[in-house]
Protein backbone atom coordinates (compact mmCIF):
# COMPACT_ATOMS: atom_id res chain seq x y z
CA UNK A 1 0.00 0.00 0.00
CA UNK A 2 2.86 2.50 0.99
CA UNK A 3 4.36 1.43 -2.34
CA UNK A 4 1.43 2.50 -4.47
CA UNK A 5 1.18 5.81 -2.41
CA UNK A 6 4.55 6.71 -2.95
CA UNK A 7 4.63 5.45 -7.02
CA UNK A 8 0.91 7.93 -7.11
CA UNK A 9 2.60 10.99 -5.31
CA UNK A 10 5.79 10.79 -8.19
CA UNK A 11 3.56 10.39 -10.82
CA UNK A 12 1.15 13.66 -9.51
CA UNK A 13 4.43 15.34 -8.86
CA UNK A 14 5.88 14.51 -12.65
CA UNK A 15 2.64 15.46 -14.35
CA UNK A 16 2.61 19.05 -12.14
CA UNK A 17 5.85 19.51 -13.08
CA UNK A 18 5.46 19.23 -16.49
CA UNK A 19 1.94 21.54 -16.64
CA UNK A 20 4.14 23.96 -15.24
CA UNK A 21 6.84 23.80 -17.37
CA UNK A 22 4.15 23.63 -20.08
CA UNK A 23 3.26 27.63 -18.77
CA UNK A 24 7.32 29.22 -18.70
CA UNK A 25 7.92 29.85 -22.32
CA UNK A 26 8.81 33.95 -23.50
CA UNK A 27 6.11 35.63 -25.05
CA UNK A 28 9.14 36.70 -27.47
CA UNK A 29 10.77 33.08 -28.03
CA UNK A 30 7.80 30.38 -27.39
CA UNK A 31 6.14 28.30 -29.97
CA UNK A 32 3.86 27.66 -27.42
CA UNK A 33 2.95 31.50 -27.23
CA UNK A 34 2.03 32.49 -31.20
CA UNK A 35 2.31 35.72 -32.36
CA UNK A 36 0.92 35.91 -35.43
CA UNK A 37 -1.31 34.01 -37.89
CA UNK A 38 1.10 31.48 -39.09
CA UNK A 39 2.12 30.88 -35.44
CA UNK A 40 -0.79 30.67 -34.83
CA UNK A 41 -2.42 28.18 -37.31
CA UNK A 42 0.94 25.82 -36.48
CA UNK A 43 0.29 25.54 -33.27
CA UNK A 44 -3.29 24.47 -33.98
CA UNK A 45 -2.07 21.93 -35.69
CA UNK A 46 0.37 20.82 -32.71
CA UNK A 47 -2.66 20.85 -30.30
CA UNK A 48 -4.79 18.24 -32.92
CA UNK A 49 -1.68 15.83 -33.23
CA UNK A 50 -1.02 16.05 -29.28
CA UNK A 51 -5.19 15.47 -28.59
CA UNK A 52 -5.20 12.40 -31.47
CA UNK A 53 -1.73 10.88 -29.34
CA UNK A 54 -3.40 11.48 -26.27
CA UNK A 55 -6.95 9.74 -27.59
CA UNK A 56 -4.66 6.69 -29.04
CA UNK A 57 -3.14 6.12 -25.59
CA UNK A 58 -5.51 6.89 -23.41
CA UNK A 59 -7.76 4.19 -25.36
CA UNK A 60 -5.33 1.65 -25.30
CA UNK A 61 -4.74 2.20 -21.50
CA UNK A 62 -8.67 1.63 -20.57
CA UNK A 63 -9.19 -1.20 -23.11
CA UNK A 64 -5.72 -2.56 -21.72
CA UNK A 65 -6.90 -2.40 -18.76
CA UNK A 66 -10.51 -3.84 -19.35
CA UNK A 67 -8.96 -6.94 -20.67
CA UNK A 68 -6.66 -7.69 -17.78
CA UNK A 69 -9.51 -7.39 -15.26
CA UNK A 70 -12.34 -9.08 -17.02
CA UNK A 71 -9.39 -11.94 -18.03
CA UNK A 72 -8.04 -12.71 -14.34
CA UNK A 73 -7.51 -16.15 -14.22
CA UNK A 74 -9.38 -15.91 -10.63
CA UNK A 75 -12.74 -14.77 -12.19
CA UNK A 76 -12.38 -17.41 -14.93
CA UNK A 77 -10.85 -20.11 -13.62
CA UNK A 78 -7.54 -22.27 -14.64
CA UNK A 79 -9.31 -23.65 -17.72
CA UNK A 80 -10.62 -21.20 -19.49
CA UNK A 81 -9.56 -20.93 -22.81
CA UNK A 82 -9.72 -17.03 -25.02
CA UNK A 83 -12.05 -16.88 -27.76
CA UNK A 84 -10.42 -16.64 -31.11
CA UNK A 85 -11.05 -14.00 -33.17
CA UNK A 86 -8.11 -14.63 -35.55
CA UNK A 87 -10.03 -13.70 -39.00
CA UNK A 88 -12.69 -11.67 -38.31
CA UNK A 89 -13.47 -9.22 -40.89
CA UNK A 90 -15.30 -6.80 -38.77
CA UNK A 91 -12.70 -6.46 -35.97
CA UNK A 92 -9.71 -6.17 -39.20
CA UNK A 93 -11.91 -3.69 -40.63
CA UNK A 94 -12.29 -1.79 -37.40
CA UNK A 95 -8.21 -1.83 -36.35
CA UNK A 96 -7.73 -0.91 -39.96
CA UNK A 97 -10.60 2.18 -40.23
CA UNK A 98 -9.03 4.11 -36.97
CA UNK A 99 -5.95 5.06 -38.20
CA UNK A 100 -6.90 5.97 -41.17
CA UNK A 101 -9.60 7.79 -40.29
CA UNK A 102 -6.47 9.76 -37.39
CA UNK A 103 -4.19 10.15 -40.13
CA UNK A 104 -6.63 11.71 -42.67
CA UNK A 105 -8.10 13.74 -39.56
CA UNK A 106 -4.42 15.23 -39.03
CA UNK A 107 -3.19 15.12 -42.85
CA UNK A 108 -6.30 17.17 -44.09
CA UNK A 109 -5.42 20.39 -42.48
CA UNK A 110 -1.47 20.07 -42.60
CA UNK A 111 -1.56 19.68 -46.29
CA UNK A 112 -4.23 22.55 -46.52
CA UNK A 113 -1.48 24.84 -44.25
CA UNK A 114 1.34 23.44 -46.12
CA UNK A 115 -0.46 24.80 -49.23
CA UNK A 116 -1.65 28.38 -47.84
CA UNK A 117 1.47 28.60 -45.94
CA UNK A 118 3.70 28.18 -48.68
CA UNK A 119 1.63 30.76 -50.76
CA UNK A 120 4.18 33.82 -51.76
CA UNK A 121 2.43 34.57 -54.96
CA UNK A 122 1.70 37.94 -53.36
CA UNK A 123 5.54 39.10 -53.59
CA UNK A 124 4.66 39.39 -57.55
CA UNK A 125 3.18 41.74 -59.58
CA UNK A 126 1.30 40.83 -62.65
CA UNK A 127 4.26 41.32 -64.81
CA UNK A 128 6.57 38.30 -62.24
CA UNK A 129 8.50 41.63 -61.01
CA UNK A 130 8.42 42.66 -57.50
CA UNK A 131 5.30 44.00 -55.62
CA UNK A 132 5.64 47.65 -54.24
CA UNK A 133 3.13 47.19 -52.37
CA UNK A 134 3.48 44.40 -50.06
CA UNK A 135 6.51 44.12 -47.41
CA UNK A 136 9.13 42.12 -48.71
CA UNK A 137 12.77 41.30 -46.85
CA UNK A 138 15.31 39.30 -48.60
CA UNK A 139 17.90 37.43 -45.74
CA UNK A 140 21.13 36.23 -46.49
CA UNK A 141 22.79 33.79 -43.76
CA UNK A 142 26.48 34.01 -43.01
CA UNK A 143 28.51 32.69 -40.41
CA UNK A 144 27.52 33.89 -37.79
CA UNK A 145 25.26 36.78 -38.86
CA UNK A 146 22.19 37.98 -40.86
CA UNK A 147 21.56 40.39 -43.39
CA UNK A 148 18.35 42.14 -44.07
CA UNK A 149 17.32 44.26 -47.60
CA UNK A 150 14.55 45.27 -48.12
CA UNK A 151 14.47 45.89 -51.77
CA UNK A 152 11.22 47.90 -52.77
CA UNK A 153 13.08 51.09 -50.25
CA UNK A 154 16.56 49.72 -50.78
CA UNK A 155 17.55 49.62 -47.85
CA UNK A 156 20.15 47.13 -45.73
CA UNK A 157 20.39 46.35 -42.54
CA UNK A 158 21.93 43.53 -40.51
CA UNK A 159 21.49 41.88 -37.31
CA UNK A 160 18.25 43.81 -36.31
CA UNK A 161 15.35 42.53 -38.41
CA UNK A 162 12.15 45.37 -38.47
CA UNK A 163 8.31 44.49 -39.59
CA UNK A 164 5.80 45.79 -39.54
CA UNK A 165 2.13 44.17 -37.44
CA UNK A 166 -1.13 43.01 -38.56
CA UNK A 167 0.02 42.28 -42.48
CA UNK A 168 2.26 39.63 -44.33
CA UNK A 169 5.98 39.82 -44.62
CA UNK A 170 7.37 37.88 -47.30
CA UNK A 171 10.63 36.60 -46.78
CA UNK A 172 13.26 35.45 -49.91
CA UNK A 173 15.75 33.10 -47.53
CA UNK A 174 19.61 32.05 -49.41
CA UNK A 175 22.71 31.15 -47.87
CA UNK A 176 26.00 33.25 -47.91
CA UNK A 177 28.54 30.15 -47.18
CA UNK A 178 26.95 27.16 -45.75
CA UNK A 179 23.44 25.85 -44.81
CA UNK A 180 21.14 27.67 -42.02
CA UNK A 181 18.07 28.00 -41.01
CA UNK A 182 15.91 31.01 -40.14
CA UNK A 183 13.48 30.72 -37.54
CA UNK A 184 11.40 33.54 -35.44
CA UNK A 185 9.66 30.49 -32.31
CA UNK A 186 6.97 33.28 -31.65
CA UNK A 187 6.00 33.97 -35.54
CA UNK A 188 6.45 30.40 -37.16
CA UNK A 189 8.18 27.55 -38.29
CA UNK A 190 11.30 27.76 -39.32
CA UNK A 191 12.76 27.65 -42.90
CA UNK A 192 16.22 26.38 -44.53
CA UNK A 193 18.68 28.88 -45.99
CA UNK A 194 20.50 27.19 -48.93
CA UNK A 195 22.65 28.31 -51.18
CA UNK A 196 21.92 26.64 -54.31
CA UNK A 197 18.40 28.69 -54.33
CA UNK A 198 16.33 30.91 -52.22
CA UNK A 199 13.20 29.63 -50.18
CA UNK A 200 10.08 32.17 -49.70
CA UNK A 201 7.46 31.86 -47.00
CA UNK A 202 6.34 34.61 -44.73
CA UNK A 203 4.66 35.81 -41.87
CA UNK A 204 2.60 37.77 -39.33
CA UNK A 205 3.22 39.49 -36.51
CA UNK A 206 0.35 40.43 -34.39
CA UNK A 207 -0.02 43.92 -33.16
CA UNK A 208 -1.58 43.11 -29.12
CA UNK A 209 1.63 40.00 -28.96
CA UNK A 210 4.16 42.26 -29.94
CA UNK A 211 2.63 44.84 -27.72
CA UNK A 212 2.54 42.15 -24.97
CA UNK A 213 6.25 41.62 -26.19
CA UNK A 214 7.79 44.97 -25.84
CA UNK A 215 7.50 45.13 -30.06
CA UNK A 216 10.35 42.62 -29.83
CA UNK A 217 11.12 39.04 -30.86
CA UNK A 218 14.12 36.70 -30.89
CA UNK A 219 15.25 35.02 -34.07
CA UNK A 220 17.77 32.18 -34.26
CA UNK A 221 19.71 29.59 -36.79
CA UNK A 222 18.13 26.44 -36.39
CA UNK A 223 20.51 24.98 -38.44
CA UNK A 224 24.03 23.53 -37.49
CA UNK A 225 26.05 25.52 -39.36
CA UNK A 226 29.59 25.77 -37.32
CA UNK A 227 31.02 25.95 -33.82
CA UNK A 228 29.58 29.16 -33.18
CA UNK A 229 25.82 27.97 -34.42
CA UNK A 230 24.24 28.47 -31.34
CA UNK A 231 25.39 32.10 -31.48
CA UNK A 232 24.21 33.25 -34.55
CA UNK A 233 20.67 35.06 -33.28
CA UNK A 234 19.28 37.93 -34.26
CA UNK A 235 16.08 40.13 -33.13
CA UNK A 236 12.98 41.04 -34.49
CA UNK A 237 11.16 44.23 -34.32
CA UNK A 238 7.59 44.54 -34.37
CA UNK A 239 6.43 48.20 -35.09
CA UNK A 240 3.01 49.12 -35.81
CA UNK A 241 2.79 50.05 -39.49
CA UNK A 242 2.98 53.96 -39.06
CA UNK A 243 6.30 53.63 -37.14
CA UNK A 244 7.97 51.00 -39.33
CA UNK A 245 7.42 53.28 -42.65
CA UNK A 246 9.30 55.93 -40.42
CA UNK A 247 11.87 53.71 -39.76
CA UNK A 248 12.49 53.14 -43.37
CA UNK A 249 12.14 56.64 -44.22
CA UNK A 250 14.57 57.33 -41.62
CA UNK A 251 17.03 54.57 -43.02
CA UNK A 252 16.80 55.70 -46.39
CA UNK A 253 17.23 59.10 -45.75
CA UNK A 254 21.00 58.27 -44.97
CA UNK A 255 23.12 58.84 -48.14
CA UNK A 256 26.65 59.55 -46.28
CA UNK A 257 28.39 57.80 -43.45
CA UNK A 258 27.39 59.52 -40.02
CA UNK A 259 30.37 62.21 -38.93
CA UNK A 260 32.14 61.75 -35.93
CA UNK A 261 31.70 64.39 -33.17
CA UNK A 262 34.53 63.88 -31.30
CA UNK A 263 38.25 63.95 -31.69
CA UNK A 264 38.68 60.24 -30.73
CA UNK A 265 35.76 59.07 -32.94
CA UNK A 266 37.27 61.25 -35.73
CA UNK A 267 40.87 59.19 -35.70
CA UNK A 268 38.52 56.29 -35.26
CA UNK A 269 36.57 56.95 -38.40
CA UNK A 270 39.77 57.22 -40.40
CA UNK A 271 40.97 53.99 -39.32
CA UNK A 272 37.93 52.26 -39.71
CA UNK A 273 37.47 53.76 -43.09
CA UNK A 274 41.34 52.40 -43.89
CA UNK A 275 40.77 49.32 -42.27
CA UNK A 276 37.21 48.15 -42.75
CA UNK A 277 35.31 49.63 -44.75
CA UNK A 278 36.34 46.85 -47.09
CA UNK A 279 34.26 44.80 -45.31
CA UNK A 280 31.43 46.66 -43.58
CA UNK A 281 28.86 49.41 -45.20
CA UNK A 282 28.17 52.36 -42.89
CA UNK A 283 24.96 53.15 -45.17
CA UNK A 284 21.77 51.23 -45.60
CA UNK A 285 22.29 50.60 -49.12
CA UNK A 286 24.58 47.84 -50.83
CA UNK A 287 23.32 44.42 -50.11
CA UNK A 288 25.95 41.28 -50.30
CA UNK A 289 28.71 42.67 -47.79
CA UNK A 290 31.25 40.68 -46.53
CA UNK A 291 30.27 41.77 -43.21
CA UNK A 292 27.29 43.14 -41.28
CA UNK A 293 25.98 46.51 -42.41
CA UNK A 294 26.88 48.79 -39.56
CA UNK A 295 24.62 52.17 -40.07
CA UNK A 296 22.78 52.30 -37.60
CA UNK A 297 25.27 50.61 -34.94
CA UNK A 298 25.08 52.75 -32.18
CA UNK A 299 20.89 52.38 -32.15
CA UNK A 300 21.44 48.51 -31.83
CA UNK A 301 20.31 46.88 -28.00
CA UNK A 302 23.29 43.39 -29.07
CA UNK A 303 27.00 43.22 -30.31
CA UNK A 304 27.65 40.43 -32.21
CA UNK A 305 24.11 39.43 -31.92
CA UNK A 306 24.70 38.63 -28.16
CA UNK A 307 26.93 40.82 -25.58
CA UNK A 308 25.84 43.70 -24.07
CA UNK A 309 25.53 46.93 -26.29
CA UNK A 310 28.44 49.29 -25.04
CA UNK A 311 31.89 50.08 -25.86
CA UNK A 312 33.49 48.13 -23.47
CA UNK A 313 31.70 44.96 -24.94
CA UNK A 314 32.61 46.31 -28.26
CA UNK A 315 36.51 46.91 -28.24
CA UNK A 316 36.41 43.13 -25.99
CA UNK A 317 34.81 42.07 -29.51
CA UNK A 318 36.99 44.15 -31.88
CA UNK A 319 40.34 42.99 -30.08
CA UNK A 320 39.46 39.39 -29.97
CA UNK A 321 36.28 38.34 -32.00
CA UNK A 322 37.40 34.49 -32.71
CA UNK A 323 37.25 34.46 -28.29
CA UNK A 324 33.43 35.52 -28.77
CA UNK A 325 32.39 33.34 -31.58
CA UNK A 326 34.89 30.81 -33.06
CA UNK A 327 35.08 30.48 -36.21
CA UNK A 328 33.75 33.55 -37.27
CA UNK A 329 35.58 34.99 -40.48
CA UNK A 330 36.32 38.73 -38.80
CA UNK A 331 39.30 36.89 -37.30
CA UNK A 332 42.25 37.83 -38.50
CA UNK A 333 41.22 40.30 -41.09
CA UNK A 334 42.87 43.24 -39.67
CA UNK A 335 45.71 44.70 -37.34
CA UNK A 336 44.79 47.07 -35.07
CA UNK A 337 46.57 48.29 -31.90
CA UNK A 338 44.84 48.60 -28.50
CA UNK A 339 44.53 52.20 -29.09
CA UNK A 340 43.38 51.91 -33.01
CA UNK A 341 40.36 49.40 -31.53
CA UNK A 342 39.17 52.24 -28.56
CA UNK A 343 39.30 55.02 -31.20
CA UNK A 344 37.28 52.97 -33.99
CA UNK A 345 35.02 51.62 -31.15
CA UNK A 346 34.40 55.24 -30.13
CA UNK A 347 33.49 56.30 -33.78
CA UNK A 348 31.10 52.87 -33.91
CA UNK A 349 28.81 53.64 -31.03
CA UNK A 350 28.15 57.21 -32.75
CA UNK A 351 26.78 55.38 -35.73
CA UNK A 352 23.12 56.58 -35.22
CA UNK A 353 20.08 56.99 -37.39
CA UNK A 354 18.29 60.39 -36.67
CA UNK A 355 14.55 59.61 -35.89
CA UNK A 356 12.29 62.01 -37.86
CA UNK A 357 14.50 62.54 -40.23
CA UNK A 358 13.28 60.70 -43.02
CA UNK A 359 9.90 61.90 -45.56
CA UNK A 360 7.68 59.01 -45.53
CA UNK A 361 5.33 60.56 -47.63
CA UNK A 362 7.43 60.31 -50.29
CA UNK A 363 8.19 56.64 -49.06
CA UNK A 364 4.71 56.07 -49.62
CA UNK A 365 4.30 57.64 -53.04
CA UNK A 366 7.23 55.29 -54.35
CA UNK A 367 5.01 52.02 -54.76
CA UNK A 368 2.10 54.13 -57.06
CA UNK A 369 5.36 55.43 -59.23
CA UNK A 370 6.83 52.29 -59.49
CA UNK A 371 3.13 50.96 -60.62
CA UNK A 372 2.32 53.34 -63.04
CA UNK A 373 5.80 52.93 -64.27
CA UNK A 374 5.48 48.82 -64.78
CA UNK A 375 1.67 49.84 -66.12
CA UNK A 376 3.50 52.21 -68.67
Amino acid sequence: MKNRWMSAKWIGLIVFLAAFASGCGKNNLSTLRPAGEVGQEQFYLMVLSIAIMLLVVVSVIILFTFAVMKSRRSKLGEDHKPKDVAGNHVYEVIWTSIPILLIIILAVPTVYLVFKQGDVRGMENEDGGINTEETIVNVTANQYWWEFEYPNEEVVTSQELVVPTDRRVYFNLKGGDVKHSFWVPAAGGKLDTNVDGINSFYLVFDDDSAEESNRLFYGKCAELCGPSHALMDFKVKALPEEEYDQWLADMKAVEEPAQASTDDAAEGQEIFNNSCIGCHAVTPQGAGAVGPNLANFGDRDLIAGFLEHNEENLVDWIKDPESFKPGNKMTDQYDLSDEEIDKVASYLMELKVEEGSGDVESLREKPEEDSEEGGN
